[in-house]
């Protein structure tokens, strides 16, 4: 009897089960070169679907194909339990004196496989239960014998027993690397965590490659890729020096940082700091770094981290326009799909389903240059279910360059340092932490292992040379409302024809631009408005206007929520910021005299009275903070440079900005008594000693993490966020009249990767309201969701009829 895998939807073909034990663990040993877990990885793929070997199944597959009006229960037959029962029973005694490796290869390799369809289990939960257990040694299997029975006439038990020694060696050598270079426990978990990438992503590919009928893609030559870029870039470069700008010091300057990034690059893989000043050419210059670094080191993929999807948008077009490579450079702004978090079995015998097509829609991170967000970033290594967790493994053997670091949400800071330890120091990856104002993310408690030095000499002298702007403090005054803050942009604008105003909310921003709007005095000039509410194809066409009227002179105000600060090569004459954190007011003064055309310009700090910051904990406490660096200054300027953007003045805020949000660094978890989520992530300390007092014995496992309860409660933006699209043009109504029809898993996964230009974030509350004011409709049951046209307008992007009714939404 034939034992089937999957069968092809479109021509009925079948997928024999060994044939796919065998492709997966083959592909998923590949993925884990980088990390050494290979073993480990292709053992999971073997056994990953040995549940499959069963006539109940094959009788369940066959049912469901054939008869898809009135398929089989999904999750009727269980297939992904058996093979993790397998490696237990076989591997683990259940004794705390087995050796310790050995113990937890099985453990690892165990939750691995039966949490492929759905996402990790807990070993150890709050409850003092363990999921992991129940499945792999109490779960009634009717079906494992016989299951069994067919794995030793596929696969000889004599090479499986090598490879699982061979697995157990691997996790000896990582529990020697943790003690060796003084890693946090979490650190293993990382480990666990980037095995399971590989074997999803092998399932998926192997999977979607038979449904597709494709022919298995040979690697990309990344080498010659990159070398190519590299001569690309050259050529760019040298272009730049025949500008008629490139005798300016400023000029001078970026060609002098960029040489010493291509020469850092014969260093060895490690954490380095890249501290070119603001308007450096920190993008090409980390791009020459980043080409040259991965040509000497065989790394395979670049990739850009960048706090908002408006840097995305700039940076991989320019990056594109200099390389000219198109499709090879993905942009990854957001997740579209929702994921259901369902415990139920997602069988791939749901061949029709529209569920098995979103599952296997190619979004694994496989193109060489990938730009995506600090959210996506956090999210692969965090977050709940299979999609994300998925592209982990695409981050090792890596160049990681971080743009604007200091951005990373304060709960996450130590969550973020250890995946940064365990990428460097077990994936032979390479970050770069990009920014002006460098945060103290190696003096916290779970620091970040930087490698010693910057990228660049006498940071000092360049960035004195590098001083175009002067902050002038305006924060000793009451709270300005929109009308006061207009009538001061309006006499500012008598002397300059550029200027920017940043507010810390989008209601606030919006309250201002109606106010100028509604002002006879702003006739003759031009007015923008820019925030996350509008998607970023939106955002990029306001800003290649703005840019635009910037370039032909014209008198010009933007009004902007911070996602102007970073990485938009823009520049005004003036700038006001309202008061929020010093790293704030520094990436908003690098938007005013960017290029020093001018000797100095102004930056000023004022305070909004019509921000509500109550549920804005970072910003609230980092304008706090400001505050008490603004005091000092004017008590000790000398103490500080002579300046608010010194690195004295910045450094002295993150050190009392940390301390002030200490007890936050390691996402205190409020549903679970404010247990921080390092602890469930690593020892589980606590709910072990739980464990210990009500059963009288310690638990009998090695592993204790609580898996999917930290997954369950992270999220990098409080509040939830549900990704919306939105009809902003002719191309987007496209997108959204495709994905309502029957697109096959290859126009799916292309559709997807279009559709990230026409989405925005909206919270869970704002979603509730839209959702029954029948503003947003479904697509794909409820896993894609979609705005109306009367919900979005030009000016303010999402937009409920009237302003009346959006601050209803949005105050």
């Amino acid at each position: 009897m034939q034992y089937i895998a999957h069968i092809r939807e479109r021509d009925g073909t079948i997928q024999a089960v060994g044939e796919h034990l065998k492709a997966v663990g083959e592909l998923a040993a590949s993925f884990a070169v980088p990390g050494g877990l290979s073993n480990l990885a292709r053992l999971s793929g073997i056994l990953h679907d040995m549940g499959k070997y069963s006539d109940a199944f094959t009788n369940y597959i066959i049912q469901a194909v054939t008869n898809p009006d009135s398929p089989p229960k999904r999750g009727s037959v269980d297939h992904s339990t058996a093979g993790g029962r397998w490696i237990y029973r076989k591997y683990h005694n259940g004794s705390l004196n087995m050796k310790q490796e050995e113990m937890i290869a099985a453990e690892w390799i165990a939750m691995c496989i039966i949490s492929h369809h759905g996402g990790l289990r807990d070993f150890l939960g709050p409850d003092l239960e363990s999921e992991f257990l129940e499945r792999v040694a109490k779960k009634e299997l009717d079906d494992y014998e016989e299951a069994a029975a067919r794995l030793r006439e596929e696969f000889e038990h004599k090479d499986l027993d090598h490879l699982f020694h061979q697995a157990a060696d691997e996790i000896r050598l990582v529990i020697e690397k943790i003690q060796l270079k003084y890693l946090h426990t979490v650190t293993a978990t990382l480990a666990l965590k980037y095995v399971f990438s590989c074997l999803i992503d092998a399932d998926r590919t192997d999977t979607r490659e038979f449904e597709e009928g494709e022919v298995k893609q040979e690697d990309k030559d990344c080498d010659l890729f990159f070398r190519r870029c590299y001569n690309s870039l050259m050529d760019h470069i040298q272009q730049l020096e025949v500008l008629e700008d490139a005798g300016t010091q400023i000029h001078q300057l970026r060609g002098q940082m960029s040489r010493e990034c291509e020469a850092f690059a014969d260093n060895k893989p490690g954490i380095y700091r890249l501290s070119i000043p603001t308007g450096g050419g920190k993008t090409l210059a980390s791009l020459r770094y980043a080409l040259k670094h991965a040509m000497l080191h065989g790394q395979e993929r670049i990739v850009f981290i960048v706090p908002y999807t408006t840097i995305i948008e700039q940076n991989a077009q320019e990056i594109r326009s200099v390389l000219g490579e198109e499709g090879l450079i993905l942009e990854h702004h957001s997740n579209i799909i929702q994921d259901r978090n369902t415990r139920e079995e997602e069988d791939d015998t749901e061949a029709v389903g529209l569920r098995k097509k979103l599952k296997l829609a190619r979004d694994n991170w496989d193109s060489p240059i990938i730009f995506t967000t600090m959210v996506q970033f956090l999210n692969t290594f965090y977050s709940s279910g299979t999609r994300n967790v998925r592209r982990l493994h695409r981050l090792a053997n890596a160049v990681l360059i971080f743009d604007e670091v200091q951005s990373v949400p304060v709960k996450c800071v130590s969550l973020f340092n250890q995946a940064l330890n365990f990428l460097c120091h077990f994936g032979k990856s390479t970050a770069v932490l990009c920014t002006a104002t460098q945060p103290a993310l190696d003096f916290v408690e779970h620091s970040l292992k930087v490698t010693a030095g910057d990228m660049i000499h006498n940071l000092h002298e360049v960035r004195q040379k590098f001083k175009r702007v002067e902050i002038v403090d305006l924060t000793e005054s009451q709270g300005w409302d929109a009308s006061y803050l207009n009538d001061f942009v309006q006499n500012k604008l008598q002397n300059v024809r550029s200027l920017l105003v940043i507010l810390n909310t989008k209601n606030a921003a919006r309250k201002l631009f109606e106010t100028m709007q509604d002002d006879e005095m702003a006739s003759g000039c031009r007015m923008f408005h820019l925030s996350t509410n509008m998607c970023p194809a939106h955002r990029k066409e306001v800003l290649q206007n703005l840019k635009q009227a910037l370039l032909e002179g014209e008198r010009v105000v933007c009004v902007s929520t911070q996602l102007i600060e970073a990485g938009v090569n823009i520049s005004f004459d003036c700038v006001i910021r309202s008061l929020a954190g010093l790293d704030s007011i520094a990436q908003a003064a690098g938007r005013c005299n960017r290029h020093g055309r001018d000797p100095v310009r102004n930056v000023y700090i004022i305070k909004s009275s019509d921000e509500n910051l109550d549920r804005l904990t970072e910003i609230r406490e980092g304008a706090k903070v400001t505050e008490r660096v603004l005091r000092e200054f004017k008590q000790n300027p000398e103490g500080l440079g002579f300046d608010l953007l010194s690195d004295e003045a910045l450094r002295m805020y993150f050190q009392y900005y940390y301390h002030q949000m200490s007890p936050l660094l390691n996402y205190e978890i409020k549903g679970l008594q404010d247990r921080p989520m390092v602890d469930l992530l690593s020892n589980n300390g606590h709910y072990a000693a739980a464990y210990k007092s009500r059963h009288k014995k310690p638990f009998l496992l090695r592993s204790r993490q609580a898996l999917a309860t930290a997954s369950r409660h992270f999220e990098v933006i409080e509040q939830g966020a549900v990704p919306v699209l939105v009809p902003y043009n002719v191309k987007a109504n496209a997108i959204l009249l495709d994905l309502n029809g029957e697109p096959g898993v290859k126009e799916l996964s292309a559709l997807l990767r279009q559709a990230q230009q026409y989405v925005i974030q909206v919270y869970d509350g704002e979603f509730k309201r839209l959702h029954e004011d029948g503003m947003i409709y479904e697509l794909f049951n409820g896993s894609i969701y979609a705005l109306r046209e009367t919900a979005y307008s030009y000016d303010y992007g999402l937009n409920p009829s009237g302003i009346e009714k959006w601050e209803a939404y949005f105050a």
